[in-house]
């Protein structure tokens, strides 16, 4: 059984993006990286990944510097390599080369002590695709409220 432990979800990505497909990958950290992650220092908003030379980075992916970490310390902002089979990366590079694909990442997670980034492939919605997710989301709540609500009444002992 595989243990997961969620470090940081990127839920900007679902709302500006339709995610098509999601791969999971590993990431090459530095230790002194590896020591923010477990204290949850890490920020997906703005990250994304590029295909560059056959190779795969992200970018943008801000990893708090340890605060132990003194001389041992990388740049919070530097751009790290994604380890991906070549296969996948010549999919990768294939689906990126439509107009309109992206590569960005959805989640950091630990799964068995090692660090893993999900990344997806995604196309960009527009400001409509934008209103009528939220549209759907908020009439999807209302009618959850409203079959609690219907669910309590029914359960709810008639005093005479």
């Amino acid at each position: 059984m595989d243990s997961i432990k969620i470090i940081a979800q990127n839920k900007k990505a679902w709302h500006d993006y339709f995610i098509i497909e999601q791969l999971e990958c590993g990431i090459s950290l530095a230790g002194t990286e590896v020591k923010s992650l477990r204290d949850g220092k890490v920020n997906l908003k703005e990250a994304y990944a590029q295909i560059s030379n056959g190779e795969v980075y992200i970018k943008q992916m801000h990893i708090s510097p340890f605060e132990k970490g003194n001389i041992f310390n990388k740049d919070p902002m530097r751009d790290r390599k994604l380890l991906l089979h070549k296969s996948e990366i010549r999919k990768l590079i294939g689906q990126t080369k439509e107009k309109g694909f992206s590569l960005v990442p959805t989640k950091i997670y630990f799964k068995n002590s090692k660090v893993k980034v999900e990344i997806a492939l995604a196309r960009g919605k527009k400001d409509y695709d934008k209103r009528q997710s939220i549209a759907k989301k908020d009439a999807q709540r209302s009618m959850d409220r409203k079959m609690k609500e219907f669910r309590y009444q029914k359960i709810k002992p008639r005093v005479v």
